[in-house]
């Protein structure tokens, strides 16, 4: 397994990781769950860093295929180097980062958008080495 396959499998584990903040914050907030509660939802109020875990958890869930299918594609079209293992480290840590940084409330230096925007950055290198290659 290369390092592009590597993080890409880092990412997955830890969008795939993500729910279990979620759950312990509304099992701690709302109890376990009970028969009654898979028909109608809970309305109860959760706290902050609950809906903060909820939306980094969906955060990752909706950048992870973009991110995967330029790997992937790299995988595909052979093309590896160290510019494409740096963007994988790159993404998968930004990502981390920005996990932490948003299911935390940390606002200062707007440090949520800028990991994100890291994390984007390395996104669009990668994809930017895969088209200047394929073109």
């Amino acid at each position: 397994m290369n390092i592009e396959l590597a993080y890409l499998l880092l990412t997955a584990l830890l969008t795939g990781l993500l729910w279990i903040p979620v759950v312990i914050g509304y099992v701690t907030s709302r109890g376990v769950l009970t028969p009654a509660s898979y028909k109608v939802a809970p309305t109860s109020a959760l706290p902050d860093w609950v809906n903060r875990a909820h939306r980094a958890h969906m955060n990752a869930v909706e950048n992870f295929a973009p991110f995967a299918a330029v790997v992937l594609t790299g995988q595909a079209i052979g093309v590896h180097g160290t510019l494409t293992a740096a963007c994988a480290a790159t993404y998968f840590f930004a990502r981390l980062a920005h996990a932490l940084i948003h299911i935390s409330g940390f606002g200062l230096f707007k440090a949520r958008t800028v990991l994100f925007t890291i994390g984007w950055i390395a996104f669009v290198a990668y994809a930017g080495v895969l088209l200047r290659h394929a073109l």
